[in-house]
């Protein structure tokens, strides 16, 4: 096992859904069936505008051939492993590229980097999951969270890097998780409540919206933007509790449980309807929607 670099694009002509698929031709199946089993990274390419870079990562369960195509196969991507990178790692920093192993002797850019499925380094694949991941300066505190401070500090212990197996334990890691998921999720909404409209920012400079799943992690719902909705507290309280729903039209649905139906209406957005981001995959997922009002929408 080893770890990899999967290359996709938002407009890819392969039937690719990197939560879970990743659709590749013969001549990447030995390469790929060394990551079986391994974590690997999503790149995608500088050729694309706004590229995100390295910009996810996720664990390959087992590599098949497609079904549906004889002369594809298939990455399946372990249930509840794939993950978006809260900050997008560019291909190249401003001294050099991040995946140093597509370097050569001379320091150039070798040709593996136009493979679309590669092999990754240990210290590559930990540099990435580092930057992509660590980064909490953009989630700040709630005012008053803050501890209070005696104006004393213990000493700090010098920092070592973890390695790429340490580095491997922190992508299970709930907390991790949610940070990751409620940053692209804020990103993806502006920071603006989906059912109210509203941008609220507190005091601290803190947006004041929670990143809600839609079918919800003890549910077997995955953490990525499209499993998921900017909403202020109220509305994350009646979305979690079935008093609101979403149509396949992203009409807002309102419970006739509702001890006050009206009262839930006048928070609505005028529109009538959720806000959605304006990038398509970002988009809340028609099944997640319908499992919602399958099995949390009190009708």
């Amino acid at each position: 096992m080893t770890f990899g670099v999967f290359i996709h694009r938002s407009d890819s002509i392969y039937d690719d859904v990197p939560s879970e698929r990743y659709q590749f031709p013969r001549q990447y199946l030995s390469r790929a069936q060394q990551c079986e089993g391994d974590w690997i990274v999503y790149l995608e390419p500088s050729k694309v505008k706004d590229t995100k870079g390295y910009f996810a990562v996720a664990k390959v369960h087992e590599i098949i051939s497609d079904p549906r195509k004889s002369d594809m196969y298939l990455a399946v991507i372990e249930p509840g492993t794939y993950l978006d990178f809260g900050d997008p790692v560019p291909f190249r920093d401003t001294k050099n590229i991040v995946e140093r192993g597509l370097l050569n002797d001379e320091g150039r850019i070798s040709g593996r980097a136009q493979a679309a499925v590669r092999t990754l380094s240990n210290e590559d694949f930990a540099r990435i999951i580092e930057r992509g991941l660590d980064a909490e300066n953009d989630i700040l505190p709630r005012v008053g969270d803050l501890a209070a401070s005696s104006g004393f500090q213990d000493e700090q212990a010098p920092f070592l890097h973890p390695t790429a197996r340490e580095r491997v334990n922190q992508l299970t890691n709930r907390a991790v998780r949610d940070r990751n998921f409620r940053k692209n999720v804020l990103r993806a909404y502006g920071e603006r409540c989906a059912i109210t409209g509203l941008r609220l920012i507190n005091g601290g400079g803190r947006a004041e919206v929670e990143a809600a799943h839609i079918m919800p992690v003890e549910h077997n719902g995955p953490d990525i933007v499209s499993n998921g909705q900017a909403l202020s507290g109220t509305a994350h309280w009646m979305f979690d509790r079935g008093l609101v729903s979403i149509a396949d039209d992203f009409s807002i649905l309102v419970s006739r449980q509702s001890n006050d139906q009206e009262a839930v209406k006048g928070m609505i957005n005028s529109s009538g309807k959720v806000l959605i981001p304006d990038r398509q995959a970002n988009r809340p997922r028609r099944e997640f929607v319908a499992w919602h009002r399958d099995n949390l929408f009190k009708k």
